[in-house]
């Protein structure tokens, strides 16, 4: 959630940390600072509520020449949003940078006589107060023996003030990406960061402390030996993260849907059939299991619900969506003949990667679909799908839902072949119209004024509801996601067959209701229902495909999407429900890339 960035090297570490941290700006924060080694050895702070801006124009009136800092946005998690819980803090010899959250922190307060001696209400301050204690010349020492007494998760950053050019770091569960390159040594939270200067990088690995320099970045392990950091190499460069003449990264993700869909599917074809063999998912997996488990958080959840769509009754045995944070203590009744499959974008989602253990433990095989390589979630999987997203910097996922949707039809695909339920032409059939969609998806972003002109009638409306039954109720989920995250607009999904139990009460005049129907099998049903809202005076926007007919009283906006098997709506929908949610953000002039109290990557619980 939080950004972290260290650096050591030749360049002016000022700005090296104000531009890694303003690269960091989507995971979300409300504060930031840095810290520095001066060039008399000692350490300078500058700690800013608000923005990065906020922290460069200080920066940039009080400029101080050094080579060697660490820098951090906070994502508020003990301690209100102020400039004393802002990051760095400093206590005696130590300061420090932290993502995470240590459960332990008040026995940790009492146990270290702490009380009364403490500036802020973080439990960061508590660890560098304990590692000052423990600290008696020897930083790897000392950190070994702060490791000892912390529970929960974290990513620490330390300099200590006696070893000038010198930065710590390690980590348990909470990501770190680390390279030395040519500019110098460098940490990170995530590898936007990194990639003005290198392609190449190494996941830090839990448990192992790392010491960079501006010479070189070192990987020990917990009795202190070293070892050689797993170098991996990026797969898209810096242009890929930046807006490229877009308004908002949103909206720059959603164009590059289509493009992204088709990165995602065509490696994985052989003979236009789905091939797994470079992920090494067995087929006999595939063929024996007897129930599937999808456990994701959000979005991600959001597209396991629509693969559920397909799976279950197209290989005929039970699949369950969990939500992650829920999985966990449901007591889940999973085997070995159990599939779980886990979904997260940024594969360190702290309630997935639990959930993960979890099945694991359980003997589960697991196959995750993520987008980051080398992630925590990718490793500790039996089997990993990545799906070649390319980084998504919005905070309002979009792009990612759809490749995660793809990889899992693919998956699809692939048992129903495997189980003999698909003949080679079917599943061939089933790749094409999937490779297809990408173009659906762009008819769709070509409608885009269409779609702005619907907002119009959102975005006054405290409320806003989607209807739908089927995978379409599965696509309104992530729809009432998309509009509430950005435009802070109240809204939620309804089953549509749903509304006469009790949620047709809020229906009143003039209340916006996305209606989507394009389930062709159910289509007369979701028809008398939105007739129903219709009749209480909602202003119903309904969402069809271009050949389905429908009396002209029945909506009051209406908006076609391209004819294709009712499977594979959920693509060019998708574009709908996020343009809408987009132009209704924009139009109420709000931050779209970063709304508020949001973040990324969640890796705190």
């Amino acid at each position: 959630m939080c950004g972290i960035i260290g650096y050591c090297g030749p360049l002016d570490a000022q700005k090296v940390l104000i531009d890694g941290l303003t690269q960091l700006e989507y995971r979300g924060y409300d504060s930031a600072g840095i810290a520095l080694f001066d060039e008399n050895s000692n350490i300078h702070f500058i700690k800013k509520v608000g923005k990065v801006a906020a922290l460069k124009k200080v920066c940039e009136a009080s400029p101080i020449s050094s080579h060697c800092g660490i820098g951090h946005t906070r994502w508020a998690t003990h301690g209100g949003v102020t400039s004393e819980n802002a990051h760095p803090h400093m206590y005696g010899h130590i300061t420090m940078i932290h993502n995470g959250i240590i459960e332990n922190y008040q026995e940790l307060t009492e146990a270290f006589h702490l009380k009364g001696k403490l500036l802020s209400q973080t439990d960061t301050e508590v660890s560098a107060a304990v590692l000052n204690e423990l600290y008696k010349g020897d930083p790897l020492s000392a950190i070994r023996g702060l490791l000892s007494h912390l529970k929960g998760s974290y990513a620490f950053c330390i300099m200590f003030d006696d070893r000038p050019g010198e930065i710590y770091a390690v980590r348990n569960v909470s990501p770190l990406v680390a390279a030395y390159t040519g500019s110098g040594a460098m940490i990170a939270s995530d590898l936007t960061a990194l990639l003005p200067y290198s392609k190449k990088y190494f996941v830090v690995p839990e448990g192992k402390i790392i010491r960079l320099t501006a010479y070189q970045v070192s990987v020990f392990d917990i009795c202190g030996n070293r070892e050689a950091p797993d170098y991996m190499e990026a797969s898209w460069n810096t242009d890929a993260a930046m807006k490229n003449g877009f308004p908002h990264y949103m909206l720059k993700e959603i164009h590059e849907q289509p493009e992204v869909l088709k990165q995602t599917v065509l490696p994985r074809l052989k003979n236009g059939l789905p091939d797994f063999t470079a992920e090494g998912i067995p087929d006999s997996m595939l063929k024996s299991v007897t129930e599937i488990r999808i456990i994701a958080c959000g979005t991600a959840m959001h597209a396991g619900m629509v693969a559920r769509s397909i799976i279950e009754p197209g290989l005929r045995i039970p699949v369950t969506v969990s939500i992650a944070s829920e999985f966990r203590y449901e007591e889940p009744m999973i085997t070995q003949n159990t599939l779980t499959i886990v979904i997260s974008q940024s594969g360190e989602t702290i309630d997935t990667l639990a959930a993960l253990r979890l099945a694991a433990s359980c003997h589960s095989p697991v196959i995750s679909v993520v987008n980051v390589k080398g992630s925590t979630i990718a490793r500790e999987s039996d089997y990993v799908i990545y799906t070649h997203g390319g980084p998504e910097i919005a905070v309002a996922s979009t792009k990612a839902y759809t490749v995660q949707i793809a990889a899992l039809y693919l998956l699809f695909c692939r048992m129903a072949l495997v189980r003999g339920l698909y003949t080679d032409e079917q599943a061939r059939q089933f790749t094409s119209t999937l490779l297809k969609c990408s173009d659906t998806m762009e008819a769709m972003i070509g409608r885009k004024d269409l779609i702005r002109e619907a907002v119009s009638h959102i975005c006054d409306s405290p409320n806003a509801f989607f209807i739908g039954r089927g995978m379409d109720y599965a696509f309104s989920l992530e729809g009432a996601l998309k509009l509430k995250e950005i435009s802070y607009i109240h809204s939620e999904a309804y089953a549509a067959g749903e509304l006469k139990h009790g949620t047709i009460a809020l229906i009143t005049d003039l209340v916006p209701v996305i209606a989507i129907a394009t389930q062709k099998n159910i289509l007369a049903k979701t028809i008398s229902n939105i007739r129903e809202v219709k009749a209480r005076g909602a202003f119903v926007i309904l969402l069809i495909t271009e050949q389905t007919k429908t009396d002209d009283d029945l909506a009051d906006l209406v908006i076609r999407i391209p004819e294709t098997d009712d499977k594979f709506t959920v693509f060019p929908i998708a574009v709908v429900l996020q343009l809408i949610a987009y132009y209704t953000s924009v139009q109420k002039g709000l931050d779209v890339d970063q709304p508020r109290n949001l973040a990324k990557s969640v890796t705190v619980e």
